[in-house]
């Protein structure tokens, strides 16, 4: 038996083939571009404004190319291609004619039904063999039949007779569908047959070589070269490298714009001519304002020999400073720049957070804020509002004689007519306060109004317990009146009830929506950037994050209603973490830096109290030990009177008991008053604490052994992203009273305000 290898001819097949493997790689390209967008600068809403800045041209030109790049060019290219080759195959399958192969049948050669026996074929080929004998039949020459033609049709017959009545040769059918037994096995190929044609050879070769010898090995090394010199946070390995050499514990906002320069990423767009093209006009426009530069910053700028890096210097505090450069090729990298030098930014808080010094991490939040901003560091917050120059700010706060910078929330802050007054001083005209009022009623700025810390499902914080920080919050831009109270529920966080399985239960996607606040209003910003805030707790005293940042994009509630006005939503804002490993009082610093607006951040200090599980164990067998006072008791009027509730009195002891039983209640009275004087022994008495700070009260859970909250000033190392390692540090809270468990009321412990009825000196 021989075996046969033959290619699509006809061309009925290798369309398939084209169109499988075509769409292997056309659906997912398609999906990935007609799939909705998840990027949060391309789901957000827009702050309402008229304002357009100067060179507004140049900022939406970057725009523009920034969304190009976006819109994936090269996977339009390919799905293009792979839809056309999908197509053109498919017409090939509609129009190329298809040849059936012909089952071999000896009752159709015969002309005799299945059902036919032994005898009735046999008379069937007698007749045949008078007309079809080739030494009987003669060839009909319309039909264009031959000698040979009817010598075959002849053996045919003779094939399929023995077929049906010789036992080896209908075995033979059986076995293999022909009377002549096995035949060679043909294999097809969907391929046409051009591919094999003579002559052909070498340019498949050369094809084949082309795609696994050349172009394979390119895209691979490509891919994982390019992986290489790019880390995480999506810069250069250089450019990181460049930032930890440059890093120090005491950098500020300034150093912060200076190491940014060192990124690798500006030779790319500064090369060839561009590295030193202006850079004398540039630095003597820049050199010539004295607000822009400070003695250190001027004396680094000018002792940089790196020729890219210092016009990268420069452009870069052209830009936060709004210098007029007087030519549009500088004027345009200046806005071209600062998408660059935000990205790079955003990788510097990670190298800040792998120090864990508190100082860099906000010098980097701020430097963020000025990027997005266009407002140079330690400049007026009011730079951010629409037609609010540095002359303008100026003779505000020079007219209300303000010491420190004046923030949005304190202009917002002003009676209209006051504001109006002031601006019209300071040379803005109606139409551009009107602008700039719009614009600061829609920013959304964060207002804390409660914090606290919890473990879900549990009254106390306990050693090494999984801790989570709640913030609740609402959005309420600068200048809003008649603002709604907060509903007291709205800033509790309840835990769903174990027993409810509908609580428990996956929750419904629609119900998990997450609500966006709009794009940060950037003018001056060459990118659409959606805000973030950023949360962690920081030790004042080490000057150290003792809980990284959590950061926030989307929130739970809905920020602005169908008109666009906000809706004052209590937005929950939560960080979980690992308690501290010893007992104790630990005073942390909590950070709410909002990447986006200079002025919107929320510094407040937090206490986190854990407390000793075997105290508390002791703390709850004294609460349950306490029994209702008896009615004929001072103690039972005195709480009938308060409306609480008593006890029956017991009935008087009859003078027939023994004195056996006498002596038995002796000992008892004996036994009860030794367990008295264990409990309530001075040395391990337990307290519980009510700390107050400034007009928000901070939740203390737990209770205390007196001796346990004096030796924490060292504990053993904890962080949760080292290095370095963070040292817990335990201090008493300032407290006015301390209180023993028993007779703290269960209401005020869980954290509720203080009635007519609280302790005296607990507030």
């Amino acid at each position: 038996m021989s075996t046969e290898y033959s290619y699509d001819e006809q061309g009925q097949f290798f369309p398939f083939f084209f169109v499988t493997v075509a769409g292997l790689v056309t659906l997912p390209v398609t999906y990935s571009l007609l799939k909705p967008s998840k990027d949060l600068e391309n789901t957000a809403t827009r702050i309402e404004s008229s304002y357009t800045p100067e060179h507004a041209d140049l900022i939406d030109a970057h725009r523009r190319r920034q969304k190009r790049r976006e819109r994936k060019i090269k996977r339009m290219i390919v799905a293009g291609v792979g839809w056309t080759t999908i197509a053109l195959m498919v017409y090939l399958m509609a129009v190329t004619q298809r040849s059936t192969p012909k089952i071999w049948d000896p009752y159709e050669i015969l002309g005799v039904p299945m059902s036919s026996t032994e005898k009735q074929i046999q008379s069937r080929y007698r007749r045949l063999s008078v007309t079809m004998h080739p030494d009987k039949a003669v060839p009909d020459a319309s039909k264009n039949e031959t000698a040979e033609s009817v010598n075959e049709r002849w053996v045919e017959v003779i094939k399929a007779y023995k077929a049906l009545t010789d036992e080896d040769v209908r075995r033979n059918f059986i076995e293999y569908g022909n009377p002549d037994g096995k035949q060679s096995t043909s294999f097809g190929i969907a391929l046409p047959q051009f591919l094999i044609t003579e002559g052909n050879g070498k340019y498949i070769l050369i094809v084949y070589g082309a795609l696994l010898g050349v172009l394979l090995p390119y895209f691979v090394g490509r891919w994982w070269y390019g992986s290489q010199k790019v880390t995480r946070e999506k810069i250069l390995v250089n450019s990181a490298g460049n930032m930890f050499k440059e890093f120090t514990e005491r950098i500020d906002d300034h150093g912060v714009v200076n190491l940014l320069s060192s990124g690798a990423e500006f030779e790319a767009l500064l090369h060839g001519h561009k590295a030193d093209a202006g850079t004398g006009q540039l630095e003597k426009r820049l050199l010539s304002e004295a607000h822009v530069l400070t003695e250190k910053d001027r004396r680094f700028l000018q002792d940089m020999d790196d020729t890219v890096r210092r016009k990268t210097l420069a452009l870069l505090w052209a830009y936060l400073a709004r210098v007029e450069l007087n030519d549009q090729t500088l004027n345009d990298e200046k806005y071209q720049l600062a998408p660059t030098a935000l990205t790079l930014n955003e990788a510097f808080v990670s190298i800040c957070l792998a120090y864990g010094f508190t100082n860099p991490v906000l010098a980097a939040y701020r430097t963020s804020q000025n990027l997005i901003q266009a407002v140079a560091p330690e400049s007026p917050p009011l730079l951010q509002l629409p037609h609010f120059s540095e002359q303008v700010v100026k003779a505000i706060e020079d007219k209300i004689e303000q010491r420190s910078h004046l923030t949005i929330q304190s202009f917002m802050n002003f009676p209209d007519a006051r504001r109006r007054e002031l601006a019209s001083s300071a040379g803005l005209s109606t139409p551009q306060l009107d602008t700039a009022i719009k614009v600061a009623s829609q920013l959304p700025r964060l207002v804390i109004e409660r914090t606290f810390f919890k473990v879900t499902g549990e009254k106390h914080i306990t050693p090494n317990s999984l801790v989570q920080f709640v913030v609740k919050a609402r959005f309420i831009p600068p200048g809003t009146r008649d603002i709604p109270d907060v509903h007291p529920s709205d800033l509790e966080d309840i835990d769903p009830d174990e027993t409810d399985t509908k609580a428990n239960a996956r929750p419904d996607p629609a119900e998990q929506k997450q609500h966006q606040p709009p794009l940060a209003h950037a003018p001056h910003f060459s990118r659409d950037h959606s805000p973030r805030w950023h949360l962690f707790l920081a030790d004042s005293r080490q000057g150290k994050v003792a809980v990284p940042p959590f950061t926030f994009t989307t929130f739970d509630k809905p920020i602005l209603d169908v008109s666009g006005k906000p809706t004052f939503n209590v937005q929950t804002l939560k960080m979980q973490f690992q308690a501290p490993p010893q007992p104790a009082h630990y005073k942390f610093q909590m950070h709410l830096a909002c990447d986006s607006y200079i002025g919107f951040d929320d510094k407040r200090d937090v206490i986190l109290s854990v407390d000793d599980p075997s105290q508390i164990e002791e703390a709850e067998w004294e609460d349950e030990d306490i029994s209702e006072p008896e009615e004929d008791t001072i103690a039972g009027q005195m709480a009938t009177l308060r409306g609480s509730a008593t006890k029956k009195a017991s009935s008087p002891k009859l003078k027939s008991n023994d004195d056996s039983d006498e002596e038995s209640g002796t000992d008892e009275e004996e036994e009860t008053e030794s367990e008295t004087d264990t409990d309530t022994d001075t040395d391990e008495e337990v307290w519980r604490y009510a700390p107050v700070f400034g007009r928000e009260k901070v939740r203390v859970c737990g209770c205390f052994a007196e001796e346990s909250l004096e030796d924490e000033e060292e504990v053993e190392r904890w962080r949760p992203r080292p290095p370095p390692p963070f040292k817990w540090t335990a201090e008493e809270p300032p407290v006015a009273a301390r209180v023993p468990v028993a007779a703290v009321d269960q209401e005020f412990a869980r954290d509720e305000e203080p009635g007519e009825d609280a302790v005296p000196g607990r507030e």
